[in-house]
């Protein structure tokens, strides 16, 4: 997995069951994407299908039903956890889903090294890594830098959506993404599934907030 720069994730590792390591080793060479190479729909799914990039996309659960749902467009999940990947893996088989593909690896990269600009359906980063401390700050995936970067790969009319459960991070969202020229706010949360995270999280009494930006 190669990373750039400052992480905007913690590597984490967890425990991989028989069925992880079984989807790993057998279903990577199926939906994983190649090591190099353009990221784009006609190379992932052999059509020229709306692609959507998930950062973060954990266990999977969440990706699976949004792309079940959403049969038109493809699915390009990102994530850095390896039982995450695996679940996904295994899920998407189950449900025989045809409209997803996973990276793991470090997602600016990806979509810095190998997305063209003006190519992508939408970008979703649900419940990133908050950094609550100020001298994290720097490893927050919502920074000007970063907000450049995916506004730069939306086509116009695209999306970013976004969720947290952190009140801090949300109203840095708000700033950042309100300040990028290429982006205008969205209306408000577009319906999607609730992960496990996010049920703690609101069972915790912790508010969430939705954002939706397009680019102009």
């Amino acid at each position: 997995m190669r990373v750039t720069g400052v992480r905007t994730f913690h590597p984490r590792r967890g425990r991989l069951r028989a069925r992880h390591h079984d989807a790993l080793a057998r279903l990577m060479p199926v939906y994983g994407i190649p090591a190099e190479g353009p990221a784009d729909a006609s190379s992932l799914f052999g059509a020229d299908l709306p692609l959507v990039v998930e950062i973060g996309s954990g266990m999977g659960e969440a990706t699976a039903e949004m792309a079940a749902a959403d049969p038109g467009r493809g699915y390009l999940a990102v994530e850095i956890h390896t039982p995450g990947v695996a679940n996904l893996l295994a899920t998407v088989e189950e449900r025989g889903l045809t409209n997803v593909r996973v990276f793991f690896g470090d997602a600016l990269g990806l979509l810095r090294e190998r997305v063209a600009a003006g190519t992508l359906d939408a970008v979703h980063a649900f419940f990133p890594d908050p950094w609550p401390k100020a001298r994290h700050h720097k490893r927050r995936l919502f920074q000007p830098v970063h907000v450049a970067l995916l506004a730069s790969r939306l086509r116009p009319g695209g999306t970013i959506r976004c969720a947290t459960d952190s009140p801090g991070y949300a109203a840095a969202m708000v700033e950042t993404l309100g300040a990028d020229p290429l982006l205008i706010p969205g209306n408000g949360r577009i319906p999607r599934p609730v992960t496990k995270f996010e049920q703690r999280a609101r069972d915790a009494g912790r508010a969430v907030v939705d954002l939706v930006y397009t680019r102009r």
